[in-house]
């Protein structure tokens, strides 16, 4: 990496809002290398990088107290299934993404895998708090789950949260559209991300879905905006549907709650 670019990519990651995430250095680099070419000056490329780096940490959406969320998760295992359950819901309702999804949990997943199948190997990326559904899913005991995101502190809690279910600790702090995945599994989980990567790079759903060496992709996108004003239903509908055109994929699509479900079957 040339010396001025390391230099930015350094300062934008000691950001005071981002120091703490550990944000991995590829990120960063990767918006650069996108913003700097557009721009005659740098400091119209690196308000442009800032503005795509809030869009991507979605600070908005909200986090818990990692270290707090650790312990409650340990006292709650130690006391039984239903202080687990209440702890995970707790913790999933500190963010957004996740707190609109605990009132619909178990016809969330009784629904999805009545057309996925109850997946063996699992990728799930961009993961967020998802992974603490883990209770509501009834996956198989041997299970291999791998989650992806790019918050640091937040994939030490997953993993704690895995090692407490007696499962691998197989979270991943990584970029998953500058680095995918490489595993073989039988689903991805790919929840209400879709538009916000369209956000960060036009266009790049396409190529990373056909990188996935899945059998099936579940994408998820918001039926309506945070406020529950807006149906976004025909806008994510289309985006899913630009981004498989000509392939020869089937989709199965369901609604639960306000969240809109693509089941993808991947074919060759």
């Amino acid at each position: 990496m040339p010396t001025e670019l390391a230099a930015l990519v350094a300062e934008l990651r000691s950001l005071r809002k981002y120091r703490d995430l550990d944000l991995p250095e590829e990120t960063v680099r990767d918006l650069l290398e996108q913003e700097l070419p557009h721009y005659r000056n740098e400091r119209d490329a690196l308000k442009a990088v800032r503005q795509k780096l809030h869009n991507i940490v979605a600070p908005y959406l909200g986090d818990p107290d990692y270290a707090a969320a650790a312990l409650q998760l340990s006292t709650a295992q130690a006391a039984g299934p239903e202080q687990l359950h209440s702890a995970c819901i707790d913790i999933m309702g500190t963010h957004a993404s996740t707190r609109e999804r605990v009132p619909v949990l178990t016809e969330f997943y009784t629904r999805l895998f009545a057309i996925t199948g109850h997946p063996q190997v699992v990728l799930d990326l961009a993961c967020g708090l998802h992974p603490l559904g883990l209770p509501w899913m009834h996956l198989p005991p041997a299970v291999s789950y791998h989650a992806y995101d790019l918050h640091r502190p937040r994939i030490g809690l997953i993993n704690h949260f895995l090692g407490l279910q007696g499962l691998p600790q197989l979270a991943e702090q990584r970029d998953i559209l500058v680095q995918p995945p490489e595993i073989e599994a039988d689903l991805a989980f790919f929840f209400k991300e879709a538009h916000r990567f369209e956000q960060r790079q036009r266009g790049c759903n396409r190529t990373f879905w056909l990188s996935l060496r899945v059998r099936w992709l579940v994408v998820s996108l918001p039926a309506a905006d945070l406020t529950g004003h807006h149906s976004l239903v025909d806008k994510h509908r289309q985006l899913v549907h630009d981004t498989i055109q000509g392939l020869p994929w089937e989709v199965t699509e369901l609604q639960v709650g306000n969240e809109l479900l693509f089941c993808v079957k991947i074919t060759p």
